[in-house]
């Protein structure tokens, strides 16, 4: 008998296996033979040490799509495969010199991916690109310091010291709001977690002979792509020149009629490599989106300057063409939002549903019939042995849950004055609900909606609050909202990889702290990087934070309303919030075979703000690998996840130096510009 601390039980008698069989099956007894590491000896200084320079690239990586367009591709296969080439390097390399060294194994590969992942998950969920930098004076200026709503006593400068304290006592709640609930998500209800699976099955064919090789290969690969785009990125810093007109970044590939309308390839291998990784239906998706905005909706309310707005208002100003961009881009991010929110809630209800009634009709008795059944069976009680031997005490879980939420309570003040306590005391009494439905929709769809939750507590919070304060009550409300959900959904990830890959519930547990505390201090480092060597969210800028703008623009209508909007601003709007509801319904109600074609308007509402010139890179991206399936499917299989990788980690490891070389006022030497013959 196997008794957890959360006092749940499993009787290891309640299956007969007959002696014959153990003999005989060749992969009964391979379940035996891995010996399975205490958990505190699956957590490694060599682990944590590779966790921290991992978690460091990927940060930067975060950070600059999130300032740059705002799409975060999944990093976790370069996280596993980096991780699992670093230590076994480290390994080898050491018993060459005569060392002796601990094996590598997989419950240390899982710990080393959990770190990296709660490591550069706090660069998204911290808001460095979203609602923390919506507070800055550049974004306040930026909406116009006359207009109505966007207060000067609503801007809170970035600061290395209190960016840090605020992701330190918000950033841990949610890895204690659902560690009572691991058995029920993993174990009773089989959530599927897609991603976590698939991480698992990752690790696990790494540490089998053929899939050690492969991994080899693929590390090989990553290494050449990630070669070729560093020296590519630092080859085009030399055309680059002074001001955003210069380089390969502008170069008019489709002709200057189509590059004023922002048409154009920029030579990106991290847009290019983000093709390759996000699907094909995405990326046509985001493409289309350009098409509808860039290409006629834009141009069409351009014709009507001096009828709709003022003609001579500045490219920037709210009251103008840009204000259309970005409360339409607003309206299809909050249809879309809420019709996931919704059908995610009500999938949920049902799975619940139906799983009581299993529980109450389940069978007394039942019979293994065969080998397979009896391997599977076996293996399965393997998993759930260890998932349940090294248990995390429901005292542990709400005394961290209530001590931190008392901590944060008393803080969140100091940093945000006119967010009261009351009011973040409210916010975590519904957070581990508002996480639940957001984990076992995580569990079922693989798809997160913690940005959504965020955006709701930004909207109650700041019409609460009112114009006094609203603003940057309900910008830190979100990030409190959005950390717990976010958290809270990665480690029941986590949970599942390590569930699936015979690692220790405590040792996922304990390798999330520690990944939540190393992004704590490595997130607000590497922004500040950013922050210090370029102009960030500035509209003619590389890193131009579209978000910044979009989340300011949430919490000014939560506190003055639509009254301030272009004329048929409102109307427009409404009809994008009815198209995003409508093709989501669209979607999910016609058959597979048409609603793969049918766009996604959360995709399609990036490029409507920030412009068409990433959505031609990912497209290429996508053509790439649609090609590639139809040569060589298994070669696309295999290595496409490593080529995107190395072109997005190339890519992002020249921004160290570059950002290096603009703090120190260096500018490139030469700016090749494009424009009309007649002008030159």
């Amino acid at each position: 008998m196997v008794v957890d601390k959360m006092g749940t039980e499993e009787r290891t008698s309640s299956i007969e296996i007959s002696e014959p069989l153990i003999q005989h099956d060749e992969n009964i007894k391979s379940l035996d033979l891995e010996i399975i590491p205490e958990w505190k000896h699956q957590i490694t200084a060599r682990g944590l040490v590779v966790s921290g320079v991992l978690g460091t690239l990927f940060c930067i990586i975060t950070h600059k799509l999130n300032l740059t367009v705002g799409i975060i591709p999944s990093l976790n296969v370069a996280a596993g495969l980096l991780g699992f080439f670093m230590v076994k390097s480290w390994t080898e390399l050491l018993a060459k010199l005569g060392f002796s060294v601990k094996p590598f194994t997989r419950q240390e590969n899982t710990v080393i991916q959990t770190c990296v992942v709660a490591c550069y998950g706090l660069a998204f969920s911290g808001g460095f690109g979203s609602y923390l930098i919506a507070l800055d004076e550049r974004t306040y200026k930026l909406i116009g310091v006359d207009y109505p709503g966007n207060r000067a006593e609503d801007v809170k400068n970035p600061g290395l010291l209190w960016m840090m304290g605020f992701i330190f006592v918000v950033s841990f709640l949610g890895l204690f709001s659902l560690v009572p609930l691991r058995k029920i998500m993993v174990m009773d209800d089989k959530l599927t977690f897609p991603s976590g699976t698939a991480t698992a099955m990752l690790i696990n064919s790494f540490h089998t002979n053929s899939g050690a090789e492969l991994a080899g290969k693929q590390v090989s690969c990553l290494g050449k792509y990630l070669s070729i785009s560093f020296c590519f990125s630092c080859f085009k810093w030399f055309f680059s020149g002074i001001g955003d007109s210069c380089g390969f970044d502008n170069f008019p590939s489709l002709g200057l009629t189509l590059f004023r309308n922002t048409f154009y390839f920029d030579f990106s291998p991290t847009y290019v490599g983000c093709g390759l990784i996000c699907s094909h239906i995405v990326n046509c998706s985001v493409l289309f989106g350009a098409i509808i905005s860039w290409g006629l909706l834009w141009p069409f309310i351009s014709q009507h300057a001096g009828d709709w707005y003022a003609a001579d208002l500045g490219s920037n100003d709210f009251k103008g063409l840009y204000g259309y961009k970005v409360f339409i881009s607003i309206a299809l991010i909050l249809g879309d939002g809420l019709y996931n929110l919704t059908k995610i809630i009500v999938i949920t209800i049902m799975e619940v549903s139906k799983i009581n009634k299993k529980e109450q009709n389940l069978p007394l008795v039942k019979e293994i019939s065969d080998g397979e059944t009896s391997i599977f069976i076996l293996k399965k009680k393997k998993q759930d042995m260890i998932f349940l031997k090294d248990g995390i005490p429901n005292w542990v879980a709400a005394s961290g849950y209530v001590g931190l939420a008392a901590i944060s309570i008393a803080v969140m003040p100091q940093i945000f004055p006119p967010l009261k306590w009351y009011l973040v005391l409210c916010a975590y009494i519904i957070a581990p609900a508002l996480a639940f439905c957001n984990s076992y929709g995580t569990g079922l769809t693989d798809w997160s909606l913690a940005s959504t939750y965020g955006k709701i507590g930004l909207f109650i919070i700041a019409s609460l609050v009112g114009r006094d304060g609203g603003v940057v009550a309900g910008l830190a409300s979100c990030g409190v909202m959005m950390s717990i959900v976010s958290t809270a959904a990665d480690l029941m990830q986590d949970f599942k990889t390590g569930y699936l890959t015979l690692s220790s519930a405590k040792s996922m547990f304990v390798s999330q702290l520690i990944g939540t505390a190393m992004g704590c201090i490595i997130a607000p480092l590497t922004f500040w990087l950013f922050w210090s060597a370029f102009e960030i969210g500035t509209p003619d800028s590389p890193y131009k934070a579209p978000y910044a703008v979009i989340f300011r623009e949430m919490a000014i209508l939560g506190v003055e309303g639509f009254s301030e909007l272009p004329k048929h601003c409102l109307a427009l709007c409404f009809g994008f919030f009815v198209a995003a509801l409508l093709v989501n319904l669209l979607r999910d109600v016609t058959p597979t075979k048409f609603s793969q074609f049918i766009p996604i308007p959360m995709a399609m509402a990036v490029p409507f703000y920030i412009g068409a010139y990433f959505a031609i890179d990912m497209f290429v991206g996508t053509v790439i690998l649609f090609v590639w399936e139809r040569v060589n499917r298994k070669s696309s299989e295999d290595y496409s996840g490593a080529v995107a990788s190395g072109l997005i980690c190339g890519d992002g490891i020249w921004t160290v130096p570059s950002a290096v070389l603009s703090i120190f006022r260096i500018d490139p030497p030469i700016c090749m510009y494009f424009g009309p013959s007649g002008s030159s």
